[in-house]
């Protein structure tokens, strides 16, 4: 197994549920600063149960708001949610903590707050919504490959975020993880990129992607930007919040586009 092969196992075990082989594991120190460059492919894979679905049931001529929902469910669970506890956490931080250290308090709670209930019911409504308006907008198999697309998109957005921003704090999950150094980082770009421009670019027109691009890019370097302001670094959890709000970004002007 080459190198990036095993990061991508990797990467898959630790952005989803799906048990990969102990030998994938072993020598691993948890570090996943290298292996940050294959989340993009990683994530593109950890779709395709969840795209299977969306295209089946289009087909079938399924309600397309049920279609959304129902992905969105599989999609969920093959996750674990990782990425949603971290944008509801980040969400109940920089909205109760008046300060940096406040902030960071109430994020290492495990308990939800008014503010990252918000946040959860926003980015579930905002994604079956486009998802629905996907459905409804182009044949179900272009339709069913805007989810790997921007699953490896949103997963570059946030291997970026990890790297542009130091570590808010020297104990979380962040710091046992590592951080991305620019080599990895441009590799998980690159990556994210290509694979979105393969999966998407022969069903929409090129300023339709580039617009899909460009909404990723704004919601990604706004919200790292805040993130630097409030935090003066990322987080783990601000790491799943930058993934959570670059793919809302990227289904909705996908949604706009079809």
């Amino acid at each position: 197994m080459t190198a990036y092969a095993l990061d991508t196992a990797r990467a898959i075990g630790f952005l989803s549920r799906i048990r990969m082989p102990s030998a994938v594991f072993a020598g691993d120190d948890g570090n996943l600063a290298r292996v940050a460059r294959a989340f993009p492919l990683a994530g593109a894979l950890i779709a395709l149960p969840a795209a299977l679905l969306f295209g089946l049931l289009a087909a079938a001529g399924v309600d397309p708001l049920l279609v959304a929902l129902l992905t969105l469910t599989v999609q969920t669970m093959i996750s674990g949610a990782l990425h949603e506890d971290g944008l509801s956490d980040t969400a109940d931080g920089l909205g109760g903590g008046r300060d940096a250290a406040k902030a960071l308090a109430i994020m290492k709670d495990s308990r939800i707050g008014t503010y990252g209930a918000i946040a959860l019911i926003l980015s579930f409504a905002l994604r079956a919504a486009a998802l629905a308006a996907i459905a409804r907008g182009l044949p179900p198999v272009p339709a069913a490959l805007t989810l790997p697309a921007a699953y490896a998109l949103s997963r570059a957005a946030l291997v970026w975020h990890w790297h542009v921003l130091p570590l808010a704090r020297p104990d979380g999950v962040a710091a046992a993880a590592g951080r991305p150094h620019t080599w990895p980082a441009l590799v998980a770009l690159v990556g994210g990129i290509a694979i979105s421009a393969l999966l998407l670019w022969p069903n929409l027109s090129t300023i339709a992607y580039l617009d899909v691009l460009a909404l990723s890019a704004v919601a990604t370097l706004a919200f790292t930007a805040y993130v630097k302001k409030r935090l003066s670094g990322h987080t783990g959890d601000t790491i799943g919040a930058t993934q959570q709000i670059s793919e809302i970004a990227i289904f909705c002007a996908l949604a706009m586009a079809v």
